[in-house]
């Protein structure tokens, strides 16, 4: 039978809710004498004080929830394994918390695990910049940091707090001058969901590679950051005249895009590259050329923010290392 905390208030010569101050970290007073008599008994019998237990002391259970967009998104599964990894290691629990990218299922499930005492929370998409439910959100983090939670983000947020991300704008620059620097000159692009902060980074990059090179900007089609899109792009580029080359916002429609000119018989990478941004596990299997976005990276820091508390900075922000996966679908232009 397993020892129980009686057994340990027995050996050690203690009242029970005196070694129960000790063993779950209560902010009660216990004197360093009986501390010790306590920690040396629980040893002695091999007491594990239980997490439930601590959690009602403490105000604090050892729950990690991460709100993700999308959860069937190769992103977010990518992110939320880096969580899970480091919060087993540290014995925290993690619970996935889908918000479909709604404002209002992000502000159910904060104040949901505000309700049940979660350690941290970590936001692993981005935002809108024009969100009618913006007020509402800031007042829901709000009340969960007050309740002792901690908040960190992987992708840039209009609430700011601590970060743990890569610069979206920069990695797409550097993907699209990837492409130019293999003699692309008309570049097409697939956007990612309309407003979002993750989306509107990436188009600014775009944008500001191909004005810096001087060249035209004009071959864009919409996009959501899923599969159908990118085929639905790839369709329209079809319709309408390759380019050189195609980027898309993320892995998932780049794929879509490699999938619809391969199926219309066009060779990739031989007359039109295509490339992603993400570094997805899926986009090796397809051979896409990528920007790996240290992705299982961010989960895994975040989630060490917020269960090692000797360094926690609610004001943190910290920006990943990307690079260039140089794979299959991108080529050198014909002279």
């Amino acid at each position: 039978m397993p020892a129980s905390l009686a057994d340990v208030a027995r050996l050690a010569g203690v009242s029970i809710a005196t070694a129960s101050r000790a063993l779950n970290g209560s902010s009660h007073p216990v004197s360093p004498t009986a501390r010790g008599r306590i920690m040396r008994a629980a040893d002695e019998i091999g007491y594990s004080p239980s997490r439930l237990a601590q959690a009602l002391v403490t105000g604090r259970s050892p729950v990690i929830g991460v709100i993700v967009g999308d959860v069937v998104d190769p992103f977010f599964a990518e992110v939320t394994r880096g969580v899970e990894d480091v919060a087993r290691e540290g014995r925290y629990m993690t619970i996935i918390c889908d918000s479909d990218r709604r404002t209002g299922a992000e502000i159910d499930y904060l104040n949901l695990l505000r309700d049940y005492h979660a350690a941290g929370i970590v936001f692993a998409g981005g935002g809108f910049g024009e969100d009618p439910r913006a007020a509402d959100l800031q007042h829901a983090l709000d009340e969960v940091v007050e309740a002792g939670a901690r908040v960190v983000s992987v992708a840039q947020r209009p609430f700011g707090g601590a970060l743990v991300a890569v610069d979206n704008e920069h990695a797409a620059r550097d993907m699209t001058d990837h492409l130019i620097e293999l003699g692309h000159r008309r570049i097409g692009y697939v956007r990612g969901i309309p407003g979002l902060t993750t989306s509107e980074a990436r188009q600014r990059g775009f944008l500001a590679a191909m004005a810096t090179a001087g060249l035209q900007a004009d071959l864009q089609y919409e996009g959501n950051f899923r599969y159908e899109s990118g085929q639905s792009a790839g369709l329209q580029f079809l319709a309408k005249g390759l380019p050189d080359a195609i980027l898309a916002a993320n892995d998932e429609s780049g794929i879509g895009v490699l999938m619809a000119l391969r199926q219309a018989g066009v060779g990739v990478p031989e007359q039109v590259s295509v490339a992603g941004i993400g570094g997805t596990r899926v986009s090796q299997l397809v051979d896409l050329t990528t920007v790996s976005v240290a992705l299982y990276e961010t989960g895994a820091e975040a989630a060490r923010r917020i269960i090692d508390r000797t360094v926690w900075d609610p004001d943190r922000r910290t920006i990943l290392p990307h690079r260039i996966l140089v794979r299959g679908t991108t080529a050198r232009r014909p002279a």
